[in-house]
């Protein structure tokens, strides 16, 4: 299976070209500095498009075939490192191997978007799919038969912390439009709510509250003139307008409340909560427009992806929106034992204005004080998304625990371990990875079991 050579596609290059092998390193090839903390014991895993063989012409990042990377910790060091495509139809075959167990896809077969530690299983997601189960060693078993799951699911459901339920959605090119789900602990739907809406959109996140469920109903609408020239089914149309619902908690579609906001694109909400004076609050990094050229990724040169805090009022019925930080920024990451209950800090990731992973810095916004701690990782080093796990010694403060995330070179990679009690200083620890791990989304800890 040869790189892909001679394409102007960004997204198939330098750091973002795929590689061509699955490997597995072991302990004693990989390079451990400092010392990893003995509480990590469990995987950091990351997921990514990642092409088997040459892809279609014209190739968008956001549809490439799903590569996991995993890092096994414990012990205080790293047991190994390996890489394994999520079997879809496309990947089996490819490699000429047996598809995969489990229900048909309702839509297109793929999963590179997210990995997610649920119910005992791993997951990996990617919207209008339905889930791919992996082992502990990153091979796939096969697609989620959760029940009754008509179009597939979001790549960004939320574990509520209180019940353990996973609270999720998918959309649909026919009306309705919009499903919201929730699953139990156990992995099995249980709610499955149809919600109007006036078009087919790109509905990549949303939020949940202690009793609220956010949507975000924006104008990247589906267009099939779109899927030809970039390869991907999705157009800014600005007319359609810009909007955030609220669903009172086990309400039906017809109780959801709409309110305007300026025409705009988020990609992944921090957090929302209710306040104390009866407003709604959600953080979100926040873009002028998405989609709106040709081009074969989510950004567009010259972008800019500030931080918000939109407060909905219901009684005034509208959304008002203040600026925490306009340097450009996503992956949008909280101490997730308070999910949907008010927040103190959160962490982001800098993000280029031409390309994604053009910036090298990892933020920590103390949002009660108005400050924002910085860790630059310096020139050809470039994190991706950085996610908070919890210290049990540190339990009784919010930002007691780590951020681990990938950290990408020319021609190697790392794990980072960051203290989030002191975001700017050294890293408590680094594994090395021999090898280049190409630019990808979303990464999730999932910790052994106890």
């Amino acid at each position: 299976m040869p790189e892909p050579a001679g394409t102007t596609n960004q997204y198939l290059d330098g750091g973002y070209a795929p590689v061509t092998d699955e490997v597995t390193i072991d302990r004693d090839d990989l390079e451990v500095r400092g010392r990893v903390p003995e509480a990590l014991r469990g995987r950091y895993l990351r997921i990514g498009p990642n092409p088997i063989g040459l892809p279609p012409s014209p190739y968008h990042w956001f549809v490439g075939d799903g590569m996991v990377h995993g890092i096994e910790l414990g012990g205080g060091t790293a047991a190994w490192y390996r890489n394994r495509w999520v079997r879809t139809s496309g990947v089996t075959g490819a490699l000429g191997e047996r598809p995969a167990d489990g229900p048909a896809q309702p839509m297109y077969d793929s999963s590179n978007t997210n990995v997610v530690g649920f119910a005992g299983q791993i997951l990996t997601l990617t919207e209008g799919c339905y889930p791919y189960v992996l082992d502990a060693q990153l091979e796939t078993l096969g697609r989620l038969d959760a029940g009754v799951l008509p179009h597939g699911m979001t790549a960004h459901p939320k574990v509520d912390p209180m019940t353990g339920e996973l609270h999720a959605f998918s959309y649909w090119w026919a009306s309705p439009y919009l499903l919201y789900h929730v699953l139990d602990a156990n992995g099995r739907v249980t709610v499955t709510e149809p919600i109007e809406l006036p078009a087919p959109v790109s509905m990549h996140d949303f939020a949940i509250t202690r009793d609220h469920v956010l949507f975000f109903d924006q104008p990247a609408v589906f267009d099939l003139e779109a899927a030809a020239t970039s390869g991907f089914p999705f157009r800014w149309k600005p007319e359609n307008g810009a909007r955030v619902g609220v669903l009172p908690r086990g309400g039906t579609g017809a109780d959801v409340r709409w309110y305007e906001t300026e025409t705009c694109y988020t990609f992944h909400p921090m957090n929302a909560f209710e306040a104390d004076d009866g407003t709604i609050v959600v953080d979100v990094p926040k873009l002028s427009s998405v989609f709106d050229d040709d081009r074969p990724g989510p950004t567009a040169e010259g972008k800019t992806q500030c931080l918000e805090r939109w407060t909905i009022d219901p009684a005034a019925g509208k959304v008002s929106a203040d600026l925490l930080d306009d340097q450009s920024q996503d992956f949008c990451r909280i101490n997730e034992s308070i999910l949907g209950s008010p927040h103190r800090y959160g962490y982001t990731t800098a993000i280029g204005h031409g390309m994604p992973y053009d910036d090298n810095r990892v933020f920590k916004h103390d949002l009660s004080a108005g400050e924002r701690e910085v860790h630059d990782f310096g020139a050809g080093a470039h994190p991706g998304e950085f996610v908070f796990v919890a210290d049990p010694d540190r339990a009784g403060s919010e930002d007691g625990g780590w951020l681990l995330g990938m950290v990408h070179g020319h021609d190697d990679a790392r794990l980072a371990v960051l203290d989030a009690q002191d975001v700017a200083g050294p890293p408590v620890a680094e594994v090395r990875i021999p090898r280049r791990v190409p630019f990808g989304f979303h990464g999730n800890w999932v910790a052994d079991a106890s």
